[in-house]
C-alpha cells in the first residue's frame, strides 16, 4: 500500500499549483482521499477530503472557496487544486486514505480516521 503526493513548489503569492496523489497497492475508488498539510512548528492540518461513496467534498475553513478537489475518471488519482496562494498555506501537504464514508458529521480534519499515508510535497508561497 502506498500514496505519493507530487506537484508541490515555490509560488508567488496569489499564484496557483495543482498537486496530485496516486496510489500503488490498493484502488483508490474505494477509499475516501484526504489532504492534509504541516507547517513548520505547528500540527497537522486537515485540507479538504473527498468521500468515495457518493463524491462529496469537504474542506477546511482556511481553504475554501480557493482549493478545489477532484479526481480523476479512472478514480486512480485525486487532485488538489490550490488558487490564490498565501503565505500562510506553506507547507508539506500529505494525502491519505481513510476506509470510511466521510460525511458532515466526519471528524476527518484530525486524520484519525485515515490509516494509510503518502509521503508529502512541499508547497512555498513567497515573493
Amino acid at each position: 500500500v502506498q500514496l505519493q503526493a507530487f506537484g508541490g513548489g515555490l509560488v508567488q503569492p496569489g499564484g496557483s499549483l495543482r498537486l496530485s496523489c496516486t496510489a500503488s497497492g490498493f484502488e483508490m475508488k474505494v477509499y475516501s482521499i484526504g489532504w492534509f498539510r504541516q507547517a513548520p512548528g505547528k500540527e497537522r492540518e486537515g485540507v479538504s477530503v473527498l468521500s468515495y461513496r457518493d463524491g462529496r467534498k469537504y474542506y477546511s475553513d482556511s481553504v475554501k472557496g480557493r482549493f478545489t478537489i477532484s479526481r480523476d475518471n479512472a478514480r486512480t488519482t485525486v487532485y488538489l487544486q490550490m488558487d490564490s496562494l498565501k503565505p500562510e498555506d506553506t507547507a508539506v501537504y500529505y494525502c491519505a486514505r481513510s476506509p470510511y464514508y466521510i460525511t458532515p458529521s466526519t471528524d476527518w480534519r484530525g486524520g484519525r480516521t485515515f490509516d494509510s499515508w503518502g509521503q508529502g510535497t512541499l508547497v512555498t508561497v513567497s515573493s
